[in-house]
């Protein structure tokens, strides 16, 4: 079941930074090369296989794709039973990542950041802001644990794969909040700037507070040696 969750959690990731990409930093008010364009898209994907690799490859071997998994089925490297439950979890875990990304654009707009690099939202749209703060910091915890890992991590590379995972939250969530993750950086700016990035600020401790501890308990559940 851990390679299964293991799956499902790194199809999640794929889909929301890839396609999260596309959504919120492919392009600005439909202006063709005003976002991140095809290139930034396509990083986007490749980062997600990347961060993922590092963070489940040694519980699941990160196929998160079912293409992948029938090809390591019919070289008979896994059993057909793993190979549907993996293709199971790979679908939920899409269904995850994009009913992530439904909510996101239900909730607001997004503007972008605000001048002075302080975290913001507009009017509105706490939710979608709260939700976004949330989830990726979660997806960045989750890979900062499962690099790091003593057995399972990904030893010396584990400062590329967290390195990189920061540079795959920022393409897609700066469009949303400016991207905080991290409860310290949003905490200066804001005593800088004060009035509204002073008065919003307690969103962009406790989001990401959330998903940090969200992130340990998945952490917990795919990597446990017990049972």
């Amino acid at each position: 079941m851990k390679k299964y969750i293991a799956e499902m959690i790194g199809t999640m990731v794929l889909v929301l930074m890839g396609c999260g990409s596309a959504v919120f930093a492919g392009s600005i008010a439909g202006t063709v090369g005003a976002g991140v364009g095809t290139i930034g898209v396509a990083l986007a994907f490749g980062l997600s296989v990347i961060a993922m690799a590092y963070t489940i490859g040694g519980i699941s071997g990160c196929h998160i794709n079912p293409a992948i998994t029938l090809g390591v089925l019919l070289s008979g490297r896994m059993s057909g039973k793993d190979a549907g439950m993996y293709m199971l979890f790979q679908t939920v875990g899409a269904i995850i990542g994009s009913a992530v990304l439904f909510v996101l654009v239900s909730t607001g707009v997004h503007e972008g950041p605000t001048a002075t690099g302080s975290n913001g939202f507009s009017d509105g749209m706490m939710w979608q802001a709260f939700i976004a703060e949330a989830v990726f910091t979660f997806i960045f915890v989750l890979v900062v644990l499962g690099s790091t890992d003593e057995k399972k991590g990904a030893g010396n590379m584990a400062g590329l794969a967290i390195g990189l995972t920061l540079v795959l939250v920022h393409i897609v969530c700066i469009p949303i909040t400016g991207t905080s993750v991290n409860p310290a950086r949003s905490i200066g700016p804001a005593l800088f700037q004060g009035g509204e990035a002073l008065s919003q600020l307690w969103l962009f401790i406790v989001a990401p507070f959330v998903g940090a501890a969200l992130s340990s308990v998945a952490w917990k559940t795919i990597a446990d040696d017990k049972n």
